[in-house]
């Protein structure tokens, strides 16, 4: 070998390492599988449909369980996830489980879901899964590449100069019935005149509640945009969840005596929040916890002996209580009962846990 040839490979640049493709946002969907309570497969009324999330790159391969009774009424209750663990977009599963219908007539239990992550690319996406994506975003808001799958072919509707709304009509939601624990929408499809008037307006997509799609119609219809013709554009509507009870709450007294717990009021009062992912559902809950109270008023040793239909409520119960205090005294309390009840007000207000009883 030469000296310049020796020379090259002792100072040639080494080769850049191949780098993978940066991972890309994708829709994650859940996939369900078959329902067994005890030995016996059972199917519900109509199928689970828990909302999509967005996730980076690749779905938690790690499936999720969640254990539950089926009472004479056909719901779904006692449910808990076994064993606990977080996964990304998946706190709607539990709520999921709770708004659906089995047959009524019987009761079962040692009933067990499990739920699958699977990521699809937006280019591959279902154009409805994404739609219905865009009236919960529980991971953000959805990116362009999303929109792009959901417009229909040779839309110029995202495309600037972009129309403006000059007069929005809305449906009387208070006059469409919805659905107990799930929202309704109703994806419209339209385009504009030269004048900014809809026209050809029809219903693209939804969860075909007659009455909602024709409010929608109509509202978008009456509706007025800025001047320029545009093909091809989308208005959702939305009606949210109807509230779905809560089973009959057990009396304090059903749980035995608190000879040790003298009533007193709060010097502090709870701060009552509603568990996010069931308020979004409006489905109500309850729970009975026992709890100490410290000679200067810290509540301790809070514990949950029941909630219906879900732990989820019992936790948020615990939260609820331990952010008490009650006036110092000289012996404290052990063994106090309280149930506290969640409940979703009245049309256009927050849900809230109702006050500690």
């Amino acid at each position: 070998m030469t000296a310049a040839l020796a020379l090259f490979f002792a100072t040639a640049a080494p080769l850049a390492p191949v780098m993978a493709d940066p991972p890309r946002q994708q829709l994650l969907r859940w996939q369900v599988d078959p329902i067994r309570c005890g030995a016996r497969r059972v199917t519900p009324l109509a199928p689970i449909r828990p909302l999509s999330g967005l996730v980076w790159g690749k779905a938690d391969p790690q499936a999720i369980t969640f254990t539950f009774r089926i009472d004479a009424t056909g719901r779904a209750l006692s449910i808990a996830q076994t064993p606990k663990r977080y996964a990304p977009s998946s706190e709607d599963l539990g709520p999921a489980l709770a708004a659906a219908r089995f047959t009524p007539g019987e009761t079962l239990a040692d009933c067990a879901v499990t739920y699958h992550a699977e990521a699809v690319p937006f280019a591959r996406a279902d154009p409805v899964e994404l739609m219905a994506y865009t009236l919960d975003p529980i991971s953000g808001r959805l990116p362009r590449e999303g929109w792009d799958r959901i417009m229909p072919p040779g839309s110029d509707c995202l495309r600037p100069p972009y129309s403006k709304p000059l007069l929005t009509a809305f449906p009387d939601y208070d006059r469409i019935p919805g659905t107990p624990g799930e929202r309704s929408w109703s994806m419209t499809g339209y385009d504009l005149t030269a004048k900014g008037r809809p026209v050809n307006v029809r219903t693209v997509a939804g969860t075909a509640n007659a009455p909602l799609d024709a409010a929608a119609r109509k509202a978008v219809a009456a509706s007025r945009f800025t001047a320029g013709a545009r093909t091809g554009c989308l208005l959702p509507h939305s009606r949210a969840a109807t509230p779905l009870p809560a089973p009959v709450a057990p009396e304090e007294a059903s749980f035995g005596a608190k000879p040790n717990c003298p009533a007193a009021p709060w010097a502090q009062p709870p701060r009552l929040t509603y568990p996010r992912p069931w308020n979004r559902r409006s489905i109500e809950g309850w729970a009975v916890v026992t709890y100490d109270v410290a000679p200067w008023g810290e509540v301790g040793n809070v514990r949950v002996l029941a909630s219906e239909p879900a732990e989820a409520f019992g936790e948020q119960a615990m939260q609820v209580v331990r952010s008490a205090r009650r006036a110092p005294s000289p012996t404290g309390a052990s063994g106090c009962i309280d149930r506290v009840m969640f409940k979703i007000r009245p049309t256009n207000e927050p849900a809230d846990a109702e006050a500690v009883e």
